[in-house]
């Protein structure tokens, strides 16, 4: 089974290379955002994305506290200079969902932010998509037991020290608040022009394999191998009422 995975994977990353060859070729402008429960392995999921891509062409963002500047810029402004340019595949390792996710659980924006928040990110995500972005969400879902588990590796294992910080350990506690936030979120801005998909990644390895193939099946570019994606990739779906209330942790 681990050879057959590793075998999947390898024919992924070759599909990951002709779409950003069509990128390039056609000066698309892809963005990928990825927000999720901590420790759900948004990093070891970019990883696997962009293993074998182009440096020069494709952008990972991560963005760290905002300066004191920042705080007083409109809320979206520093996450406009970060998204791609023509020919670019552009990846948030977290995004402006911040403010409905973190900042609303740790009380880092007040009511009034939060629901302007919901007001203007439809408009702000539909002048992307037509201004020619392609825009696709993926919240990565994990079980409390899981999240504990990963969390606590990381305080042991050397290699993964840096992942841990002071958001890292509220995790659990506030276990609750963080699903009711990742509801709301999921209920108010699962737009139809730029769609949430959630992905189940208890298992890092099938969920990896899962969300690059259904990436890979919302795009069209040159040479295709539809038999390589036709493998079910049950683990992603999209983010709809009854998902919500029935399918998440």
């Amino acid at each position: 089974m681990k050879d057959k995975k590793k075998e999947i994977l390898h024919n992924l990353f070759i599909e990951l290379v002709k779409l950003q060859k069509e990128i390039i070729s056609s000066n698309l402008k892809l963005l990928v955002i990825l927000e999720g429960r901590d420790a759900a392995g948004k990093d070891g999921t970019i990883k696997r994305i962009i293993k074998h891509l182009s440096p020069r062409e494709t952008r990972l963002v991560a963005l760290g506290k905002p300066s004191d500047r920042q705080e007083r810029e409109w809320y979206f402004q520093r996450y406009t200079v970060q998204l791609p340019v023509s020919g670019e595949f552009t990846i948030f390792n977290r995004s402006w969902y911040n403010r409905a996710g973190v900042e609303k659980v740790m009380g880092f924006c007040n009511e009034q932010e939060y629901e302007s928040f919901f007001k203007e990110v439809e408009l702000f995500e539909k002048m992307l998509v037509d201004a020619g972005f392609i825009i696709l969400k993926y919240y990565l879902d994990i079980s409390n037991k899981e999240q504990e588990r990963r969390l606590n590796d990381r305080k042991t294992d050397p290699l993964k020290q840096w992942k841990i910080s002071p958001i890292d350990k509220e995790a659990q506690k506030y276990w609750k608040d963080y699903s009711e936030a990742r509801n709301e979120m999921l209920k108010r801005t699962n737009f139809r022009h730029s769609p949430w998909f959630v992905v189940d990644a208890d298992k890092k390895k099938s969920s990896h394999i899962s969300l690059i193939t259904h990436l890979l099946r919302q795009l069209e570019y040159k040479n295709k191998d539809n038999k390589i994606l036709s493998q079910n990739s049950r683990l992603v779906f999209p983010a709809t009422p009854q998902n919500i209330k029935n399918k998440l942790y």
